[in-house]
């Protein structure tokens, strides 16, 4: 019987002191583009664009380059965005925040983003889902 209401007086104490937890501070947010101007970005006629925003000072950015440039190919071009290389880029698509990748339809529709290094297998299957929808959609 003790060990029952001392069992429920811990009970009652725990969800105290959880509701007086304060909430989490804000997370940062990072812009990423909507829409991309295909006539910046090379092979502006292929279906697929990944475009990775980098810097020469990030340690993880060349690492998503890396992951990324196996897709290039036929209908995807992939490119990389070095701010030192290209800061007009980066200013006019408010990227504030690298590694940033973004995929873009042949209309320059930012289909997927990630900000900061995804894992090859995500990014990959992140372009065949989309690519797979694309073709099922033309079918109809």
């Amino acid at each position: 019987m003790i060990a029952a209401v001392l069992v429920a007086l811990a009970v009652v104490v725990a969800v105290v002191l959880d509701r007086r937890r304060p909430d989490a501070p804000t997370q940062a947010r990072w812009a990423v583009p909507t829409q991309l101007d295909r006539g910046d970005f090379a092979r502006p006629e292929a279906p697929w664009l990944v475009a990775v925003f980098t810097s020469a000072t990030c340690d993880s950015c060349a690492g998503v380059v890396a992951k990324a440039v196996p897709l290039d190919g036929g209908e995807v071009v992939v490119q990389e965005v070095e701010i030192g290389a290209d800061p007009a880029l980066h200013r006019r698509y408010g990227i504030d925040a690298v590694p940033c990748l973004v995929v873009a339809d042949a209309e320059g529709v930012v289909r997927a983003s990630f900000v900061g290094p995804p894992t090859a297998t995500d990014l990959w299957a992140t372009l065949a889902d989309l690519r797979r929808d694309d073709a099922a959609r033309a079918g109809d």
